[in-house]
């Protein structure tokens, strides 16, 4: 194992859209808390927008779909080695308030408190060398098998906030679901809808995401203002309407299109209309009277943890086709500027520090 330096390069949030490469101190950790050399960090929409528009204050240091390897352990950590190569989890719920008593994990205030840093305010730390663990986040933190990767391992978190909005559907296998949008995000909900023996109907603009719908498990990948969908559901569904739709693009007109597509009783799941203070007319009759219900899902859920690890390494899930750029941690700035415009040929934009 090499030698743990004094400082090392990090990635620091200043202010809006302004991310600076500087020297700062590896974390020290205490008794319980593990000290990991990241090796791969997915960009994330989350952090994209705190950047962009300045919704936490500076300096932090992002990125929270992390892997990497264990260079030292607290005294008190039981089950890990070094050396160990993990893929970790920055926020782990008490399990014990009222909120996780309800299984609202992501309103739980532990939950809320991040416990993954490289400095400065805790916020996920994976645009630097090295992160802390707190012991708050040990029983999220996997072990990825020696015949996976670090990229797999970093893929872990995004697809867990993917089952969990899955896991509040309340659908069975033949059902028909509409996902919007076929993005990284919506490609994953595309593929574990089809491996739960549901009929997908995939939408986006760009012919090469719709393509790529289809190689995951898409029944149908279509445009969405394309004339001939709502005659496409009704042949799918067996005019009955959908069964349910994900929202994964923050566009408006999707909610209402899935509104007028679902059927009496069936479900809209939004899952990346995350800017507050953002409003949209709905026709409440359709909630009330036709008793369709609008949900959300945020974050991730760490119980379900073993089952992702399942998915993804054992590649039933195979994300891998998923990552298309690996960005040096000195061009992260690089990476989130990508991940927040995408091009027809960018999906996973991820920050490789393994790459050469």
């Amino acid at each position: 194992m090499q030698k743990i330096p004094n400082e090392m390069q990090a990635v620091v949030y200043r202010g809006v859209n302004d991310l600076r490469v500087e020297t700062v101190p590896v974390p020290r950790i205490g008794a319980n808390e593990l000290l990991v050399k990241v090796a791969v960090c997915g960009v994330c929409p989350t952090d994209i927008k705190k950047i962009q528009h300045g919704t936490v204050s500076a300096p932090r240091v992002f990125g929270h779909e992390t892997a990497g390897t264990i260079v030292k352990l607290g005294t008190r950590v039981r089950g890990f080695h070094l050396g160990d190569r993990v893929a970790l989890h920055h926020h782990i719920p008490c399990l014990t308030c009222h909120a996780c008593r309800h299984r609202a994990f992501a309103q739980c205030l532990q939950y809320k408190r991040t416990g993954i840093t490289a400095g400065f305010e805790p916020a996920g730390g994976g645009y630097a060398e090295y992160v802390r663990v707190m012991s708050c986040c040990l029983p999220g933190v996997v072990k990825i098998p020696a015949r996976n990767s670090f990229l797999e391992g970093a893929m872990l978190e995004p697809v867990n906030t993917v089952l969990k909005g899955v896991n509040r559907l309340a659908v069975q296998p033949g059902d028909c679901v509409l996902v919007a949008g076929q993005g990284p995000i919506g490609l994953l909900f595309t593929k574990l809808l089809a491996l739960r023996g549901l009929k997908v109907i995939a939408t986006d603009l760009l012919d090469t995401r719709l393509k790529l719908a289809r190689r995951h498990g898409a029944t149908r990948a279509v445009r969405p203002d394309a004339a001939d969908l709502p005659v496409l559901v009704q042949k799918l569904s067996r005019s009955r309407g959908l069964d349910a739709a994900i929202i994964a693009v923050p566009v408006d007109s999707a909610v209402q299109q899935a509104l007028a597509l679902v059927r009496g009783g069936g479900q809209v799941l939004l899952f990346a209309h995350t800017k507050r203070g953002a409003v949209c007319p709905v026709d409440f009759s359709a909630v009330c009277v036709d008793e369709k219900d609008l949900l959300g899902s945020y974050s991730a859920d760490v119980t379900l943890q073993p089952e992702v690890a399942r998915l993804v390494f054992s590649r039933r899930l195979d994300v891998r086709g998923l990552i298309t750029h690996r960005f040096p941690l000195a061009q992260t700035a690089d990476a989130v500027a990508l991940a927040a415009r995408p091009e027809p040929d960018s999906l996973k934009i991820v920050v490789d520090q393994t790459a050469k």
